[in-house]
């Protein structure tokens, strides 16, 4: 017997809970929702916001509106709902468009972690380097790794063979709590999911990390006031980066074993990050508060 569709158990099986669950969970995504489109809008309606840095946290809003989107919804839904079904191909899917919204995200950190460097290291040649057309490629590359990314893990996921068992105990459907369902031994899948998600997590994070340590090393030199400035740009985008790239690095490198507070660590990753890097941004970012002020003030 094939499995044609899958019961997802959601993050709780008590009534009560389920019905905080809705509540909680259509809020925080309704406010990431409103949270990156503001993001997107300005930045793309600004005058004010022509540098790269705010081209790619363009591309990251709209990578953390989608990527959301490939998991909030399910969740929401399936909390008031009695039969909670996905069917193998939506169940796919749903694999392929996290993965590639996910490893979207973190390209575009990396990116703009090397614009900063550019900016704190390379001033002079700062305007040269990080042309229009050098940050357009830089975006075109990340969706093409994206897309190597996540064809990958699809690849491997179509390849499982499930002949029975067919409840996913998580809110949505990823690798992991696949593995577990799959009648064969997963040892080798595991291993190359661990060096595809895992390395890209692991990787990144490492390469994130020494390009900051870089950058702050090279702020001695600069005056109080640039100093300032930088380390204000430099610390929201690693509050950024450590709240994504933990729990990333905690789901992906490991063996194929699921423990029970992992649903409570993808929420963090799948819901909570992107809700919190348009706050992050915005909050701690002078330009695009004044920007937002104009745009939105301006109107009503």
């Amino acid at each position: 017997i094939s499995v044609t569709e899958f019961i997802l158990l959601g993050l709780t099986r008590d009534a009560g809970k389920q019905k905080a669950v809705f509540g909680v969970f259509l809020i925080l995504y309704l406010a990431t929702l409103l949270g990156n489109f503001l993001i997107v809008v300005t930045i793309k309606i600004s005058k004010t916001l022509g540098s790269p840095m705010y081209f790619f946290l363009f591309y990251l809003s709209f990578a953390d509106a989608c990527f959301s989107t490939t998991t909030a919804p399910r969740l929401i839904v399936d909390a008031l709902a009695q039969k909670k079904t996905i069917s193998y191909k939506e169940c796919m899917t749903q694999v392929f468009a996290a993965h590639f919204f996910g490893c979207m995200e973190i390209l575009v950190l990396i990116l703009m972690a090397f614009d900063r460097y550019v900016a704190i290291c390379k001033p002079l040649r700062y305007t040269t380097i990080m042309s229009r057309h050098m940050c357009s490629v830089l975006v075109i590359l990340a969706w093409v790794g994206s897309c190597i990314h996540s064809s990958a893990q699809i690849f491997l996921a179509l390849r499982l063979p499930f002949c029975g068992p067919n409840v996913i105990d998580h809110y949505f459907c990823d690798l992991q709590p696949l593995l577990k369902l799959a009648c064969m031994d997963t040892y080798v899948i595991n291993l190359l999911v661990v060096s595809n998600s895992g390395a890209i997590c692991t990787v990144s994070f490492i390469i994130l990390l020494i390009s900051y340590v870089v950058i702050l090393y090279s702020l001695r030199n600069h005056s109080t006031e640039g100093r300032r400035k930088a380390l204000s740009t430099c610390t929201s985008h690693f509050i950024v980066v450590v709240l994504f790239f933990g729990p990333c690095i905690f789901m992906y490198t490991r063996p194929p074993t699921t423990f029970p507070i992992d649903k409570t660590v993808a929420v963090f990753y799948t819901i909570g990050t992107p809700l919190l890097n348009p706050l992050i941004y915005t909050l701690r970012n002078v330009e695009v508060k004044n920007a937002m002020k104009k745009l939105w003030c301006s109107k009503t």
